[in-house]
């Protein structure tokens, strides 16, 4: 029996911590080693504070993010916090140091020009300021300057870009706990996503399962680098949110074996939560007028690409079938959301191989 998956704490957790370490620094002159902190969710983990620093004006902690078992990008960064006295009655400000980003684009929890530092993540530093400031009659105002070394680099790797987000990473967490393999991280992107896309007048988004099916729909379509959703395996988690936010036109694009997924049913189209039927796909086969032997031939492929090459050899168009069954379940999954959805299923070179409905000829 494997070990249970180790859990981390969020960049927002640390910079909490590190604020909270700074701010008695700033107050007192004393750095605490390790710094305890209130998360959201009433616990309060101790956290080791890597280095510290101060000057005439300013205190400095830093806190190394340890993200447990998740492969999260920011693991082993360090999350620093500066704080300098603010004036009277100023209350916290929150400014962005090198490696955070700043928002550029509408729709994110965040008006544009604001530090990529998320609303829980400052309220969790307000929490901790504003109890330390109470214990050591202090004023809690002060400007709190979050930076991570490296960070500018290491937002390549996240889609910061596509959201508006530039010149570093957010400072997220809405409980402070890193849960390893947590798709709510994800479809939280996803989300904010579809918010960029709303705030900016987009009326026709794509969600793509993989950057080959990414590039083939945006090329197709000529759509934009906001209006392209990361949405891998979570279709539902995109479907699902624009049932209740939705752009006139949501195009659904992925590979043949992601997209017989969706046809079956399937919401979450990770290998683990289900896998390709090849007596459904026999079954389209057989509807799309195959013969017995081409049926059986797919019935018995061990895999989603064996089957589109079987069909593609005896000239029957699956990845029609294919295209019109996922459209079904998107169509449904939106309910009666004002939002169309149109499904492109692509092979594993980009090109396509079903497309539904059919667009209009011209």
């Amino acid at each position: 029996m494997s070990a249970p998956l180790r859990r981390g704490w969020t960049t927002g957790a640390c910079a909490t911590a590190a604020a909270r370490c700074a701010f008695e620094g700033l107050t007192t002159g004393r750095f605490p080693d390790p710094v305890t902190i209130r998360l959201p969710g009433g616990q309060e983990p101790a956290f080791a504070i890597a280095f510290t620093e101060s000057g005439p004006d300013f205190a400095r902690a830093g806190v190394v993010k340890d993200a447990g078992d998740d492969p999260d990008v920011t693991h082993g960064a360090t999350i620093i916090a500066t704080l300098r006295r603010g004036a009277p009655g100023s209350g916290l400000v929150f400014r962005a140091g090198a490696g955070v980003g700043t928002v550029t684009r509408p729709g994110l929890p965040l008006p544009p020009g604001e530090p990529a530092i998320n609303p829980a993540p400052r309220a969790m530093m307000r929490t901790a300021i504003e109890t330390a400031a109470a214990r050591f009659h202090a004023t809690p105002d002060v400007e709190i300057e979050i930076s991570i070394p490296g960070g500018e680099r290491l937002a390549e790797r996240t889609l910061n870009g596509r959201l508006g987000i530039v010149g570093g990473l957010s400072i997220l967490g809405t409980t402070g706990v890193v849960i390893p393999y947590s798709c709510a991280a994800w479809i939280a992107t996803i989300h904010r996503g579809v918010d960029v896309a709303r705030a900016m007048g987009l009326t026709h988004v794509a969600g793509a399962t993989g950057a080959t099916s990414e590039a083939a729909a945006r090329a197709l379509y000529g759509l934009s680098d906001i209006a392209m959703i990361d949405m891998g395996d979570f279709v539902g988690g995109m479907l699902k949110y624009l049932r209740t936010r939705p752009v006139a036109r949501v195009t659904i694009a992925g590979g043949f074996a992601k997209m017989t997924k969706l046809g079956q049913g399937l919401l979450d189209l990770h290998s683990k939560r289900g896998a390709v039927d090849c007596g459904w796909l026999a079954a389209q086969m057989a509807a799309a007028g195959a013969d017995a032997a081409t049926v059986e031939a797919a019935r018995g492929a061990n895999s989603a690409l064996e089957i589109l090459q079987i069909a593609q050899n005896a000239g029957i168009d699956i990845g029609a079938r294919v295209a019109e069954a996922a459209w079904r379940t998107a169509r449904a999954t939106l309910g009666d959301a004002a939002c169309a959805p149109d499904v492109v299923v692509f092979d594993r070179a980009g090109a396509l191989v079903g497309r539904y409905p059919l667009p209009p000829e011209t």
